[in-house]
């Protein structure tokens, strides 16, 4: 009885360990080094509407993004918060930017 205890509680550990280290990722693409991580969903919306449109509207699209987002290194280790079409709410969980909240586009995390 003992040992069979003792095996169970070794297979409990063990699948403890292993749910902890899964994780997601954050994924750069086009050959970029970073990942914009906006402040909030709307914030992301707005802006990426705005580079969309092109000419002056894509100028300051571009220009916000550089204001209003973090860029965070790729492969930086995030929890998904919560998700949905457009992308997920993160928290970065090592880093640089440990403890950074935000939202990124849905192709920006693994």
């Amino acid at each position: 009885m003992r040992i069979s205890t003792i095996v169970i509680c070794a297979f409990v550990i063990g699948g403890a360990l292993a749910l902890a280290a899964c994780g997601h990722k954050l994924v750069a693409h086009n050959g970029e080094n970073t990942v914009a991580v906006y402040p909030d969903e709307d914030t992301f919306t707005k802006l990426v509407d705005l580079k969309r449109q092109g000419g002056v509207g894509g100028m300051i699209g571009g220009l916000g993004e550089g204001l209003a987002a973090k860029q965070v290194d790729n492969n930086t280790p995030v929890r998904i918060v919560s998700s949905d079409d457009k992308g997920a709410q993160i928290e970065v969980t090592d880093g640089e930017f440990k403890g950074l909240k935000g939202f990124v586009a849905r192709d920006n995390v693994r």
